[in-house]
């Protein structure tokens, strides 16, 4: 089994961290993005996982020049334009010779998805695609799936895709269930994409698919997180430390952190710096990062080699881009710098 798994979007969401980085190399607590999402593929049998690349593909091929990534063979796959989804699939998956069943993923979605099943099931329903899906509180920032199930089973079950509702209203959305990014297809789906163009996977092949009966999805409560915005960001650090998903050590060997500082559900990572008395609550501080004495910094992220100084506070889903200074005063929901 491979793998197709999209890293090629800007990221725009996280920037100023994405301005010259790829979202999904920002690090989650102790190794970048990516790391995460592999090891976890690897871990349900996949043998190859093919990298669509289109921003900064560099950065990729420059943190694994030997080829792999936790442990897993890796094939770059650079987009000559930007081909949208299922362009990217198509290009991806032709320049890595993929001719079997194989999956595709969102490359910022962090989840502990059952994939070993999900393949399992897709495969003795004779579809050519399976898309997983996930229950959200609010389907209004998504598309909704709407399926005709098999057999009634309470909070999961698979069932024939039949068709989608793009952002609904909260109050008028069949279901609280939502693409989760993760889907299998079969070979054949890439015949159904036209090459040369921008093809959304959304908008034009799943549609397709649904209208000819040959689109199924499955349920799951499996954790879920589309890591694309602060919040979220934050969110998968602190749920690998605090036991939601994991209890991974929050401060690196290397980070420096005053006996009287006070550091609570952060990450402080590789030679980052807590003065004297500051505060680091419901954060993450990225390599080199600094809060001087009495700083704080909550709700937010400090870029690698970022200064809070002393007395200023920086919190409300701010992000600050690497090497940027807070000298003073009060940041709150601040991006600095911003890019517009």
């Amino acid at each position: 089994m491979q793998a197709v798994v999209l890293v090629g979007g800007l990221g725009t969401r996280l920037r100023p961290l994405t301005a010259d980085t790829p979202k999904q190399m920002l690090p989650v607590v102790d190794r970048p993005m990516i790391e995460h999402v592999v090891a976890h593929l690897a871990g349900h049998g996949v043998t190859r996982v093919v990298l669509s690349l289109g921003f900064r593909p560099e950065a990729f091929i420059d943190a694994y020049p030997d080829g792999t990534c936790a442990g897993m063979p890796l094939h770059y796959s650079v987009e000559p334009e930007p081909l949208d989804t299922a362009g990217a699939v198509r290009f991806a998956a032709m320049d890595a010779g993929i001719d079997a069943t194989f999956l595709v993923l969102n490359g910022d979605v962090l989840t502990d998805l059952d994939v070993s099943a999900m393949v399992d099931g897709h495969r003795s329903s004779g579809a050519l695609g399976t898309i997983a899906l996930t229950e959200v509180d609010d389907p209004s920032r998504y598309g909704v799936v709407t399926l005709d199930l098999d057999g009634d089973e309470p909070g999961g079950g698979h069932g024939r895709v039949l068709g989608f509702v793009e952002k609904p209203p909260r109050d008028e959305a069949p279901s609280r269930w939502i693409n989760a990014g993760t889907y299998v297809f079969e070979s054949a789906v890439l015949d159904r994409i036209e090459g040369g163009r921008r093809v959304s996977i959304e908008r034009e092949v799943f549609p397709a698919l649904a209208d000819e009966g040959s689109l199924r999805a499955v349920r799951s409560d499996a954790y879920w997180l589309d890591t694309g915005t602060t919040e979220a960001y934050l969110r998968a650090q602190i749920d690998l430390i605090d036991g939601t998903r994991a209890r991974m050590d929050p401060i690196a060997d290397s980070a420096d952190v005053a006996d009287d500082a006070v550091v609570e559900r952060a990450v402080v990572m590789a030679r980052a710096f807590v003065g004297p008395g500051a505060r680091v609550c419901d954060a993450v501080l990225m390599e080199g990062a600094v809060v001087e004495a009495g700083g704080e910094v909550r709700d937010s992220v400090l870029g690698p080699g970022a200064r809070v100084g002393r007395g200023a506070t920086v919190t409300g889903w701010s992000l600050i881009g690497g090497g940027q200074v807070v000298d003073e005063g009060v940041i709150d929901g601040a991006r600095i710098p911003d890019e517009g």
